[in-house]
């Protein structure tokens, strides 16, 4: 199995940093493409890559554009989050996925997502279902 876990990306950290994301109002576009099980990424993963991203019916490339939820905090935790992804009437398998940002001119990386196991969707609905916009749940933090 080439996934291992999932990562907020280092390079992304950083990026944050030098102001080169941009949730707000949907400033950027973030995309979220699937993965094989060939595909091998880790925290150092820096942008999207055709190599190991799937192919099947109703997928293309770079997958689906995201739509964010605006950043927000709570306490002392900001967030950002993303409605759910779906393909629809799909035939593919995928295990893993890449969020990136399409409007960076590196397509750089933000989070990579193991789901544990090859998943297979044959006809039927694909989705990808965020968790909770809150300060326990998103899926980008900052505590």
């Amino acid at each position: 199995m080439a996934f291992s876990g999932n990562f907020m990306c280092t390079s992304f950290k950083q990026e944050l940093m030098q102001a080169e994301h941009d949730f707000d109002n949907g400033a950027h576009t973030f995309r979220i493409a699937l993965y094989t099980d060939s595909a091998s990424f880790t925290a150092a993963t820096e942008a999207y890559t055709t190599s190991n991203e799937i192919t099947g019916t109703n997928y293309v490339a770079k997958g689906n554009a995201l739509t964010n939820v605006n950043p927000t905090t709570s306490g002392t935790t900001a967030f950002t989050d993303f409605a759910d992804s779906s393909w629809t009437t799909a035939t593919f398998s995928a295990m893993g996925a890449m969020i990136f940002n399409d409007s960076h001119a590196d397509d750089a990386s933000v989070i990579i997502l193991d789901f544990g196991a090859l998943k297979t969707v044959t006809g039927g609905t694909f989705t990808i279902t965020f968790p909770a916009a809150d300060a326990d749940n998103a899926i980008i933090r900052i505590a």
